[in-house]
């Protein structure tokens, strides 16, 4: 990784040692998983929980004669991947064997791309936060290039007393390494940017971001040094599955680095392992410079070559992407920065929420999704396409409070029902009697009897106002709160002479 600086210290984001403040350098490479229903260079299968070794291509096993044959749909991925990343894309890369001892690797090298990779430099807007105050900061994190590499396969040590067993399943399923600019300062800012760049690929369709199922995973390079000063030695912590693992292990890595250098040690640039179960990172292996991998172009396929018009028709396809997405909800439905970062941070929450919005009062269903839907699913342990009521009905829900049919308690006890029960919302309300009570008289009957129940009340609330809101919330309870509380609001406070 090429180290630029391109941002200023910041006091917010130094941490105290015990010999002053310090300021981390932190860059990303991220592997993301093409979505591809085969792999970079052979026709075997990419699907995830196949039995071990069932999908392996005689190209996969490196059988003697057997050639690599580029896979024009994840060059596809690529390129859309690099628009989406507002990148510059290279029509002419080259594919390089990258000679290191791999294990799960049978050619005993990694096919990848070196000096002129895929794609070029492009930037990632990433909003941090929000903080105590509901607010977001927006940084840029310099994206420095994509380029396509085949994944290696998988060891494992305990299935055998004495041997290594290796799954090649994952041998030579396709990767695009993305490499960050050294532009992140912050545990905080680092989740954040790989959390927005799952959101990029996910839009796109370009990876499915399952971390669990190491589709997307990180390279965690930190160092740390004096604020403003030279860089520091990095250390590079592989193989992070975790947004929530890459944060801890870049507070730990830090906090590592300059317990070392104040007590007078130096860091050495090597590459670490994170252990999740005791929060620490360990070392693996010294870290080597690219010269240790002797590149060198591979024999066995040609240049990669395409023109404009190959990467035009590409991007007239693309999707609307998040940035852009949240701009829109902003303007066009006035919701708040806050709301619109939420219902755009995943596309299926987007297109749920888009489809319930769609002829109603933004502001308003952004409240049901964001508070009712999306709380009740974090509660059950959902996810958005699992959930039990549908667009279509959670609109139905919003249109009823609108026309006055019934109130905002109402509502909450009929999005229960729907939820637990399905349905069609109007016929709900018709079929348990849940309609809003709006006869004048029938409210001002109940605002009359609970007045005269509690004259003691009646003089507290003449002498304080405020005292309305506990008659406003008998008489909701009297009439099981079908009443509509703007009238009884209205009733209670003329009845009392109060403003």
């Amino acid at each position: 990784m090429t180290l630029i600086d391109t941002r200023t210290p910041d006091a917010k984001r130094l941490i105290s040692g015990a010999t002053g403040d310090w300021e981390i350098i932190i860059g990303l490479e991220v592997h993301a998983q093409v979505t591809s229903q085969a792999k970079l260079f052979s026709g075997a299968s990419t699907a995830f929980g196949a039995p071990p070794n069932a999908n392996v291509s005689l190209v996969d096993a490196a059988m003697p004669g057997m050639l690599p044959v580029i896979n024009e749909e994840c060059v596809k991925q690529a390129i859309r991947t690099g628009l989406g990343l507002k990148a510059e894309i290279n029509h002419k890369s080259v594919f390089d064997r990258k000679n290191y001892f791999y294990p799960d690797l049978p050619q005993g090298y990694q096919i990848s791309q070196f000096k002129q990779p895929i794609v070029g430099e492009g930037k990632v807007i990433v909003s941090v936060g929000p903080d105590r105050q509901g607010e977001f900061e927006d940084i840029e994190v310099g994206i420095e290039r994509l380029h396509l590499e085949q994944d290696a396969g998988k060891s494992m040590h305990d299935q055998h007393a004495t041997m290594s067993y290796v799954d090649l399943n994952r041998s030579g399923v396709a990767l695009m390494e993305i490499v960050s600019k050294p532009d992140m300062r912050s545990a905080d800012e680092a989740k954040a940017y790989v959390t927005k760049l799952r959101t990029i690929v996910r839009y796109l369709g370009t990876c499915d971001g399952n971390m669990d199922e190491g589709s997307l995973r990180a390279d965690v390079n930190v160092s740390v040094r004096r604020p403003g000063g030279e860089f520091g030695t990095r250390c590079e912590i592989k193989n992070v599955n975790s947004i929530r693992f890459i944060g801890q292990a870049i507070d730990y890595e830090a906090r590592r680095q300059i317990a070392i250098i104040e007590d007078g040690g130096k860091i050495d640039q090597e590459t670490r392992l994170f252990d999740p179960n005791k929060g620490e990172t360990r070392s693996m292996r010294s870290k080597e410079e690219a010269h240790d991998y002797r590149y060198f172009p591979d024999p066995d396929l040609l240049p990669l070559e395409f023109d404009q018009a190959y990467v035009d028709a590409l991007a007239k396809d693309l999707p609307e992407l998040p940035d852009a997405k949240k701009a829109r909800l902003i303007s066009s439905l006035g919701l708040s920065t806050y709301d619109a970062s939420i219902l755009v941070s995943e596309k299926a929450v987007a297109e749920y929420f888009e489809k319930v919005a769609a002829g109603r009062d933004g502001k308003l269903a952004a409240n049901w999704v964001i508070n009712d839907l999306l709380g009740a699913l974090n509660r059950a342990g959902k996810g958005i396409e699992n959930a039990p009521v549908s667009p279509d009905q959670l609109g139905a829900v919003i249109d009823l409070i609108k026309e006055g049919t019934i109130s905002g308690k109402i509502a909450k006890d009929l999005f229960e029902i729907v939820w637990s029960e399905g349905g069609d919302p109007r016929q709900l309300v018709e079929s348990r009697g849940m309609k809003q009570v709006t006869d004048t008289g029938a409210i001002e009957t109940a605002v009359d009897e609970v007045i005269s129940a509690n004259p003691d009340k009646v003089e507290q609330a003449r002498a304080k106002p405020s005292m309305a809101g506990w008659f406003v919330g008998q008489v909701m309870k009297a009439t099981g709160g079908k009443a509509n509380p703007q009238a009884v609001n209205d009733l209670v406070k003329a009845k009392l002479g109060i403003e």
